[in-house]
Formats: C-alpha cells, sequence, structure tokens
C-alpha cells in the first residue's frame, strides 16, 4: 500500500548479514501466553570488521565455496513526519502509525481522518490475503507503566474493531496486545523519540502472490 500522496517517502534497503549474528530482545508476556516478539523490539548485532586481505580468507586447497543462498530482504518505506511507516520482510507486512494521527492525547477516540488509515490497512490485508493479524499498541515512558498499560491496549482494541468492521470476514484471526512502554523504538529522553514510541503497529504475513517467496516489493 502507498502511503498517503501528500507525504514524501524515503525508502531504506537493509540485507541481514550472517546467519551467526544474534537477535536480541527479550518477549513481553500478557494474558499468559508468550506472544512471539512485538514488530521492533528486535535488533540485530553490527558485522564485524573483516580484513580482506588476511591470509585466513584464502580457500584451502580442493576447498569450494558453500551455495549461495537469498537472504531476508527488509524495505522500509516512512513519510516524512515519521507518522507512517511500513515494513516489509520476506514473510511480514508491519505499518506502524503514531498515536497522534489516531487518538487526541491520552485518549483512546479516534481522530476524524484516522478512519481513512485504517481502511487503507485494511486493504492491503486484503490484497496480501492475510487471516492472521496482530494489533499491538505501545506508549512512552511518562505516567504510570500501568496507565500506558491500559491506553496501549484500548488504543489497539480501537484499531481491531475499525480493522474487523473493514474487511468484513470472520475468517481472519486478530492477536491484540498492549505492551505499555516495552519495547520502544526511540529514545524516550526526547520529545521527538516519545511521539515514535507513541504508535499502533499491525502486523501480518506477506501473500505468496504478491512476490513473499521472490522477494520484497515496496
Amino acid at each position: 500500500m502507498a502511503l498517503p500522496p501528500r507525504s514524501a517517502a524515503t525508502t531504506l534497503t537493509a540485507l541481514a548479514v550472517l546467519a551467526a549474528l544474534s537477535l536480541t530482545g527479550g518477549p513481553a508476556h500478557a494474558d499468559g501466553t508468550d506472544p512471539s516478539a512485538p514488530p521492533g523490539s528486535v535488533t540485530t548485532s553490527p558485522p564485524p570488521t573483516v580484513d580482506p586481505t588476511s591470509p585466513g580468507l584464502k580457500l584451502a586447497d580442493g576447498a569450494t565455496l558453500a551455495p549461495a543462498k537469498v537472504l531476508d530482504i527488509k524495505s522500509v518505506v516512512e513519510d516524512l513526519g515519521g507518522e507512517e511507516r511500513r515494513e516489509d520482510t520476506n514473510s511480514d507486512v508491519t505499518f506502524a502509525l503514531q498515536a497522534e494521527v489516531l487518538f487526541p492525547k491520552d485518549s483512546s477516540k479516534l481522530n476524524p481522518d484516522a478512519r481513512s488509515r485504517i481502511q487503507a490497512i485494511a486493504d492491503e490485508i486484503k490484497n496480501q490475503k492475510a487471516t492472521t493479524v496482530r494489533v499491538f499498541g505501545f506508549t512512552d515512558n511518562l505516567g504510570s507503566y500501568a496507565h500506558g498499560l491500559v491506553l496501549s491496549k484500548k488504543r489497539a482494541e480501537i484499531v481491531h474493531d475499525e480493522l474487523a468492521a473493514a474487511l468484513g470476514s470472520t475468517d481472519v484471526t486478530f492477536e491484540v496486545r498492549g505492551y505499555s512502554e516495552d519495547y520502544p523504538i526511540a529514545d524516550n529522553t526526547s520529545e521527538e523519540g516519545r511521539r515514535k514510541n507513541r504508535r499502533v503497529e499491525v502486523t501480518f504475513p506477506r501473500g505468496a502472490v504478491n512476490g513473499a517467496s521472490s522477494g520484497v516489493q515496496s
């Protein structure tokens, strides 16, 4: 799905590096279950420095290179103000909307133009023929953790309700959770960072028809 035409988009593409690089980021626990880590909670260690002239990089006599393989590709498209972001990997699509474009401050009541943004996400869910959708809410670290937990869950539930109505299908299974200030994607010491952390993310699998097996399309 393209972002709103009034916003300028920038695209960043990153290739996953060696399989030996570790992924970090602990899972959150809600409702007595252990869901997969929320979008934005996993980071990749930087690649090691390699000396291309090192003798240790030379193949031994008779040795051959391993077969080539396709690495995971991530495509990120974000509007100029950072209000909306789309991430595509080989397996999933994630939309992240800052809370301010959806709700008034400290509220779970939708803004007037929020429904059109949610409808656009619903259209992409249909396009990808997804049958499982995760809707996760997040806040910044201002206020109490308990208040953030309630607010982030309410906001996720409201977005879920709008998506369900727009999809008009009973074949889609939703996972709806609020994580308060957990899993920040920016620094909470600045208002710019806190604004990015106050968000609702919608994630669903990419459809095979749309290129899940042949690479990411932005």
